[in-house]
């Protein structure tokens, strides 16, 4: 057994004498006072090799913003399907009604909740499945499966559809109520099932609560609408009564399941599809993963954008960013030597292993630039955060997390479940998509190089 360490009155003297024995500590300490940490730690030379120039480019638009939101996911999907309906109807600008997602995923992760709930109901609730299930009934956050999922079963409408709430917008200003309901439906749910009852009347019930409370917040989505248009040539075009599903169908396609989220997890098996159970939107759906190499996803992403489609990707974003410039490079900033000397050294395993690193944002690969031997050395972002955070965010990172179409046939093999890691929300390691030619089966077929 290992003896404890107590910081003792010696301890503390060698510690003092340390300290003063580096006169450039306290300089450091000086500037600091008046610096915040990012300021103080940011280097000039590095950043101004990041230039916003790429061999690889896809047409964006005019940047979304999330807000004070954990929208970020549902936001970077609906970056990368809107250029469908800019091309198709010759737009300068378009986007989707992240409201109109965000009511339905609220309502679907509700009845998730519950369903896990019930799911559980015989384990103690200081039991780890129901503990972490009460922890965060109604989460913001999710991946590319999950708003897929969503667009799949209620379709999508234009912003003017639906629009922004000051709650859809702010998402704090009421979770804490909704999740405080959740919880005590809990306790009401896992009684009724310990008695041997009949659950699913109540629990619709509670599911209608929580319907007429997104109503009140964010609006009651709309059946039918008339899409209505003015193309880049000045000529005025009206679509009437539509359905969200018939303008998905007509402006977006019903290829969505071409696509397969792709990771790259040096903690788990490659060439291996995995399955986290008991996480999503639905109870109807599973999320899978398919972990490949870090040089696959990065020459999978390469493919698509040189495609002429963008990726969505999700990633650790802290904190080697710098915000209002849009840079994100871990050679921009020296917080190690500011700091008195501090070495970091962890492997990409060793940082999920560890929850030093967890997927935590979501954004879309809008370009790459290539060096003359065809690598990567700069990618470009377009993020959800306003037009007030860089002018599109630039990303050089020594283990990009992204993907994209799959390189040649693979045998699929039945997908196993992640065990608990500590990686992300759930996830195994951070996620990107790409369409893959996956089919409903889940066999993959091969697409030819570019």
């Amino acid at each position: 057994m290992n003896r404890v360490t107590l910081i003792d009155a010696r301890m503390l003297e060698r510690f003092e004498q340390g300290y003063a024995a580096r006169p450039e500590l306290n300089v450091m300490s000086n500037a600091v006072s008046r610096t915040a940490l990012p300021d103080a730690a940011f280097v000039p030379a590095a950043a101004a090799r990041l230039r916003m120039d790429f061999s690889v480019l896809v047409k964006t638009n005019n940047i979304t913003n999330q807000k004070q939101s954990g929208r970020c996911w549902m936001f970077s999907t609906l970056n990368v399907l809107r250029q469908r309906v800019i091309a198709k109807c010759d737009l300068e600008d378009f986007s989707f009604s992240p409201t109109y997602l965000a009511f339905y995923d609220k309502l679907e992760k509700a009845n998730l909740f519950l369903e896990n709930i019930l799911h559980f109901a015989d384990q103690d609730l200081t039991d780890r499945e129901t503990y972490t299930l009460l922890g965060n009934p109604l989460p913001d956050g999710g991946q590319w499966d999950m708003a897929i999922s969503l667009i799949k079963k209620y379709g999508v409408v234009p912003s003017w559809v639906m629009p922004e709430t000051v709650h859809s917008t702010g998402t704090a200003k009421y979770l804490p109520i909704l999740n405080r309901k959740l919880r005590e439906d809990a306790l009401e749910l896992r009684a009724l099932a310990k008695e041997g009852k009949d659950t699913a009347a109540r629990r619709e019930e509670m599911l209608a609560e929580i319907y007429n409370a997104l109503c009140i917040l964010y609006g009651q989505p709309p059946r039918s609408f008339d899409f209505e248009y003015t193309d880049k040539d000045e000529h005025y075009h009206c679509d009437r009564n539509l359905t969200p599903h018939t303008f998905l169908e007509k402006y977006v396609g019903n290829d969505l399941d071409d696509y397969v989220v792709i990771i790259s997890s040096p903690i788990h098996a490659l060439n291996r599809t995995y399955c986290q159970p008991f996480m999503g939107d639905m109870v109807e759906e599973n999320m899978f993963w398919l972990n490949l190499s870090q040089e696959e996803l990065e020459d999978l992403t390469i493919r698509q954008l040189q495609a002429g489609e963008g990726v969505m990707f999700s990633c650790d974003c802290h904190p080697d960013g710098d915000r209002t410039n849009g840079y994100w490079d871990p050679d921009c900033f020296q917080y190690g030597e500011v700091l008195g000397g501090l070495t970091f050294g962890m492997t990409k395993a060793e940082r999920l292993l560890t929850r030093e690193s967890t997927m935590n944002h979501c954004m879309m690969f809008c370009g790459v630039n290539l060096d003359e031997n065809g690598k990567a050395d700069r990618w470009k972002i377009e993020n959800s955060w306003g037009d007030a955070s860089g002018r599109r965010l630039l990303h050089r990172q020594r283990e990009v997390v992204q993907g994209q179409c799959l390189p040649d046939h693979r045998p699929q093999e039945p997908a196993e479940r992640c065990p608990a890691r500590p990686a992300g929300s759930g996830a195994p390691a951070h996620e990107a998509v790409g369409p893959a030619g996956l089919n409903s089966n889940r066999c993959y077929k091969e697409i030819p190089s570019s």
